[in-house]
């Protein structure tokens, strides 16, 4: 099914026959594109399919606008070719090299600091903003929609949090990735590219230090002075803490999501279990919070 839609697109773009439309890979990583190698004419190119219902998610027209103003940049590659705002279908340049999924975080410190820093520090001036708060009310809007009921747990913790959201907010915004976990940085050799930009906007810059301890925190715990080059103050940290403790809510309501259109049993993912485990890491980290005070 993939491969049809692949070979359909990319020729009809390129005005080529469906013959000459070659699918040599499936990217690994990521739970909600499917991400496909393609040559064409003995280019190679990236054929990106959203996943089960991404439009929920994800702006389309955002993420071309994200694209376009980070351009100047060169950190993402610059591979764009051509996204639908309708369907979301992305044909990029093909970049070869590692993610950082295949590889050490730990050994990636400096070059992801790097082009964090050349992100945040940029100035880029823009309306667009992450709304963490208003998306997670979206989010959990979505769960509400498909009949699932939030465990009590999850308002206990989540109450928490947003308690502490003019804290939060009293801290500049820059525009951030705000998905810039190892998943998405990419080694290609001589320096680290940042690639997936569907949720780029305002946001405190600390919340891509969080990002980046997605598989292990101690990631984000590690980077965070190198990122400031300096040893963090206690505000700092808690903010790392505290966006860490978002980011797990905020993923508990997409895993929450997914369990209920039926793509545990599609991906072969407990969803169920995996929102469980959201759970236990936000309250885990809000305690950690909580002993820097």
């Amino acid at each position: 099914m993939h491969h049809t839609i692949a070979k359909e697109q990319l020729a009809q773009y390129f005005q080529v026959s469906q013959d000459d439309v070659l699918i040599l890979d499936r990217l690994k990583g990521g739970m909600s594109n499917s991400n496909y190698v393609c040559e064409i004419n003995n280019q190679k190119y990236t054929f990106r399919i959203p996943g089960k219902n991404a439009h929920v998610f994800v702006d389309r027209n955002r993420e071309i606008e994200t694209l376009e103003l980070i351009a100047s940049l060169h950190i993402d590659g610059n591979a764009l070719v051509h996204i639908d705002p309708v369907t979301g279908y992305k044909i990029s340049h093909y970049i070869e090299g590692i993610s950082l999924l295949a590889k050490n975080p730990s050994d990636y410190y400096e070059a992801a600091a790097t082009v964090l820093h050349q992100l945040h520090d940029a100035n880029l001036a823009t309306s667009l903003d992450y709304q963490p708060y208003q998306r997670l009310s979206n989010y959990e809007a979505l769960v509400h929609q498909e009949g699932i009921e939030h465990d009590p747990s999850y308002f206990e913790i989540r109450d928490k949090f947003l308690a502490l959201r003019d804290y939060l907010d009293s801290f500049p915004k820059v525009f951030c990735h705000n998905d810039s976990q190892p998943s998405n940085f990419i080694d290609i050799g001589d320096k680290l590219v940042l690639v997936d930009w569907e949720f780029g906007g305002l946001n405190d810059p600390l919340y891509d230090i969080a990002c980046y301890g997605n598989f292990d925190f101690q990631f984000a715990k590690e980077l965070l002075p190198i990122y400031l080059d300096r040893t963090p103050t206690l505000d700092e940290w808690k903010r790392l803490y505290l966006w860490r403790t978002f980011q797990c809510l905020q993923w508990h309501n997409v895993a929450l999501y997914k369990e209920a259109i039926g793509l545990s049993a599609e991906l072969h993912l407990d969803f169920k279990q995996i929102a469980r485990n959201y759970i236990t890491k936000a309250n885990a980290l809000y305690d950690g919070f909580l002993s820097l005070s």
